[in-house]
C-alpha cells in the first residue's frame, strides 16, 4: 500500500466519524508495532492538508521488558516533527512475575490504558488515536460472539467520561494486509513485541478463523466488516457517508 491510499482511507474514516475537529491535539498510542507505525505516518500525512487544524503528539507506554530499544521509533518520530514521549511502567513484572498471570491480557490492557489516558491528559491531549484497523474490529466481534454472546465491537470514535477523552480509530477502513503492505514498502522501524504469549491469544484465534472462512466464503470478511458498520451497535457514534460536516 502507498502513502496515498493509507491517506485516503484514514480520512474517509475520519470524514465519515467526525474523528478530528478544529484545535484538537491528538495523541498517537505507539506500541513499535506495524499498526502504531502505520498510525503515525496516516495521521502525519492527514495533518498537512487537513482543512481543521490540529496537533499531534506520539506516546509509548513502556511494559518494562527487556531488551525493548525504542530508540529506532524516536528517531522516527524526530525525523517526522512529532514530539514523542515514553512512560515507563513496571507492567510486565506485575503480571509475569508478582501476580504470574496463565491469561494476563484482560489486565494488562487495562494497565496499559490507564497508563497511556493518564499520560495523555498530562500532555494537555483532548484526543488519543489508536492504532485498530479493520480486521482488529471484525476480529473483536467474532470474540465478542463467541465468547460473550453479543454482536459487539469497539466504536471508531468513544468519549470517555471520567477522563474527559475522547478515543478514536483513524486506520478502521485499512486492510491488515495494507498495513504488512506499508510496513514492507516504507521500511517501518518496527519494534518486536517481547510478549511471551504474544501469538497464542484468543485474538490470534479470531485472527486465523477470520482468514479461514474468507478462504472458504471469498469476500465474508468484507460482509461481516459491513455487517458491523450498518449493525447499530450501541455507543457508535452517527456515520456521515457523503464526508459533510
Amino acid at each position: 500500500m502507498r502513502l496515498q491510499k493509507l491517506l485516503s482511507c484514514t480520512r474517509k474514516a475520519v470524514d465519515e466519524y467526525q474523528m478530528i475537529e478544529e484545535g484538537d491535539h491528538i495523541a498517537i498510542g505507539i506500541s513499535g508495532g506495524k499498526d502504531s507505525l502505520t498510525l503515525l505516518y496516516a495521521l502525519h500525512g492527514l495533518k498537512r492538508f487537513y482543512p481543521r487544524a490540529f496537533q499531534l503528539s506520539a506516546i509509548t507506554v513502556d511494559l518494562g521488558y527487556p531488551q525493548c530499544d525504542l530508540t529506532p521509533v524516536a528517531e522516527l518520530c524526530k525525523e517526522l516533527g512529532v514530539p514523542y514521549h515514553i512512560v515507563k511502567t513496571d507492567i510486565a513484572h506485575i503480571l509475569f512475575e508478582e501476580r504470574k498471570e496463565s491469561n494476563p491480557c484482560s489486565l494488562c490492557a487495562k494497565m496499559r490504558k490507564g497508563a497511556l489516558n493518564k499520560a495523555v491528559k498530562e500532555m494537555g491531549c483532548n484526543k488519543v488515536a489508536y492504532a485498530h484497523h479493520k480486521d482488529d474490529i471484525i476480529e473483536t466481534m467474532l470474540l465478542s460472539l463467541l465468547f460473550e454472546g453479543r454482536f459487539y465491537s469497539f466504536s471508531p470514535r468513544t468519549y470517555l467520561d471520567r477522563m474527559e477523552l475522547t478515543v478514536v480509530r483513524p486506520m478502521m477502513f485499512v486492510d491488515e494486509a495494507d498495513v504488512i503492505g506499508f510496513k514492507n514498502r516504507y521500511d517501518l522501524p518496527v519494534v518486536t513485541s517481547r510478549c511471551p504469549i504474544d501469538g497464542y491469544t484468543k485474538r490470534q484465534y479470531a485472527k486465523e478463523l477470520v482468514r479461514d472462512l474468507n478462504k472458504e466464503h471469498p469476500g465474508a470478511k468484507q460482509r461481516m466488516f459491513t455487517a458491523i458498520l450498518n449493525g447499530g451497535i450501541k455507543g457508535w457514534p452517527p456515520r456521515i457517508r457523503d464526508g459533510a460536516k
